[in-house]
């Protein structure tokens, strides 16, 4: 191995490093009190070595937040994919691989899905590893489309979306078209029911929690018109 890729590869061993710290510093402070110095500190390292990697706490908060979408799209895509043809288990593999993650992941999940970070903006680079997730779902309603096993039930309500954006995912982009304003509300439902498990919204009320998600599931695909 070239002098070059020796250091590329102990550059990327570090990376990782630093971030597997800031991400267990995560689960102790939260977001707001990421620290670069006391990932350094930990790390056994100078302030100025590990900004070397990370120039600001932004760039290291980018990088969690990457990860985790990135792991998420993992998971989610991974189960679609192990589920076999029927567009229905596809459906409910991918819901069910999304709740196991976040309930596995919960300061992860929160960093994602919580409340913003005060001073932090997500750049834009955040947003293709953001996408994996509601993909997955699209995906499995524009191949239903595709195989005729569900219509656009119509009303129109597309049109509150962003124009060109049903044509982007494939999806009619007509007047009367809702099916991507429907993808949209199963996406932020499915976010919402895994947080308000996540933060205890549940507590002294749902007490069969994964019977009420498997449930939440079907009517979410009835919802798009998948049965």
């Amino acid at each position: 191995m070239t002098a070059s890729g020796v250091r590329a590869r102990v550059r990327a061993e570090l990376t990782k490093e630093i971030a597997d710290v800031a991400r267990r510093h995560l689960a102790e402070s939260g977001a707001v009190g990421l620290s670069l110095r006391a990932v350094a500190r930990e790390l056994g390292m100078a302030s100025s070595a590990v900004y070397r990697y990370f120039p600001s706490r932004d760039d290291l908060l980018t990088t969690l937040i990457v990860d985790a979408y990135d792991a998420i799209g993992e998971a989610v895509e991974a189960a679609d994919r192990a589920a076999g043809p029927d567009l229905m288990d596809r459906w409910r593999a991918a819901c069910t691989a999304l709740r196991a993650w976040g309930l596995a992941h919960p300061h992860e999940w929160a960093l994602v899905y919580g409340s913003p970070v005060p001073g932090y903006s997500a750049p834009q680079t955040t947003v293709a590893s953001a996408a994996r997730l509601p993909l997955v779902f699209v995906g499995i309603i524009r191949e239903a489309l595709a195989a005729g096993t569900i219509t656009d039930p119509g009303e129109g309500s597309d049109t509150t979306l962003r124009t060109g954006l049903n044509t982007e995912l494939g999806l009619p982009e007509t007047d009367d078209s809702s099916l991507g304003s429907r993808a949209v509300l199963v996406w932020s439902s499915l976010i919402g029911t895994i947080t308000f498990e996540l933060f205890g919204q549940f507590t002294n009320v749902v007490e069969d929690r994964d019977r009420y998600f498997a449930v939440t599931t079907d009517r979410l695909a009835a919802l798009v018109g998948l049965a």
